[in-house]
């Protein structure tokens, strides 16, 4: 895999909202046949290739048939990547968090204000 020179690695996670979360369970699960996606020990969605197709159900958006998801960029070393973002003058919406003992996260704004969240292991 070509990693590019900020360490952007690939599409690790995409969310969508959901209101019924055991439903949405039930429909990737059973009718798509996904196989579960844990982190920390509790599922949080299913396995989509090499992205984490994540489900949300206590999130800002609500379920629309307009595309909605959040998109998380798997990175080499998030906290490196986070400083190099800084030094190109990229906004941090979010800065990075220690996520289950065994990520970190955080995200930034791109050129037209879109958030992009980006992890790395800890």
């Amino acid at each position: 895999m070509n990693t590019p020179q900020l360490g952007l690695k690939c599409v690790k996670v995409v969310a969508l909202a959901v209101r019924d979360v055991a439903r949405a369970n039930r429909f990737y699960g059973e009718t798509l046949g996904l196989a579960p996606a844990s982190e920390g020990g509790r599922q949080v969605g299913f396995e989509l290739g090499g992205t984490v197709l994540m489900l949300k159900d206590d999130w800002y958006g609500s379920p629309t048939a307009e595309p909605n998801p959040r998109i998380t960029l798997e990175c080499a070393d998030a906290p490196a990547l986070e400083a190099a973002l800084r030094g190109l003058d990229v906004k941090i919406s979010d800065a990075l968090e220690l996520y289950d003992g065994s990520h970190y996260v955080g995200a930034f704004l791109d050129s037209e204000g879109n958030k992009l969240w980006f992890c790395s292991p800890k």
